[in-house]
């Protein structure tokens, strides 16, 4: 399969097997299928790369299954198949996929964007029902304006609007 293969995390190696199980038999992975890993709740995100640009990236902010492998699971076939700016994966892309896994911290909530460092914490700026979410350490954001001003715009959140700002840490697998 993907060079990198026998190098993955367990958590990747999660996402991988739920990906290629849904692509080619059209069902969910069994967990007796999958690699043992930490079964406490957590968000996650699944981020899928191919040729070095993004090709799909769905996750939850909050735990919304009972174990993180459940949740690295559902946020895999959601990424690979439902996110909306792009195209579903088809079963012949699997060998270029690239695929990491972000588990994340329980946000909390600051008082100031000068708590923020977008190397270190990943963001979410909530205006009403709206709310924009930006990982942390992502190439080409260099500053906390930038972080904002993307969270901000994928959330359609005018800079003018009232919003709270929460930051989260997160532990990146590849």
């Amino acid at each position: 399969m993907n060079q990198n293969k026998g190098n993955e995390s367990i958590p990747v190696s999660i996402a991988r097997k739920a990906i290629e199980v849904y692509l080619r038999d059209d069902k969910v992975v069994s967990p007796q299928e999958l690699p043992v890993f930490e079964n406490d709740p957590a968000g996650c995100f699944v981020s899928l790369h191919a040729h070095g640009v993004l090709r799909g990236c769905i996750g939850t902010i909050l735990p919304t299954k009972k174990t993180v492998t459940a949740e690295i699971v559902a946020n895999a076939i959601s990424a690979c198949s439902q996110d909306p700016r792009f195209d579903a994966v088809r079963a012949n892309e699997l060998d270029t996929v690239e695929i990491s896994v972000d588990i994340l911290s329980k946000p909390e909530t600051i008082e100031s964007p000068d708590d923020l460092d977008p190397k270190k914490y990943g963001v979410i700026i909530t205006s009403g029902v709206r709310r924009g979410l930006l990982l942390p350490d992502l190439e080409g954001v260099e500053s906390v304006y930038d972080q904002m001003a993307i969270a901000r715009r994928k959330g359609g959140i005018e800079s003018t609007d009232k919003y709270e700002i929460q930051r989260f840490t997160v532990t990146r697998y590849t």
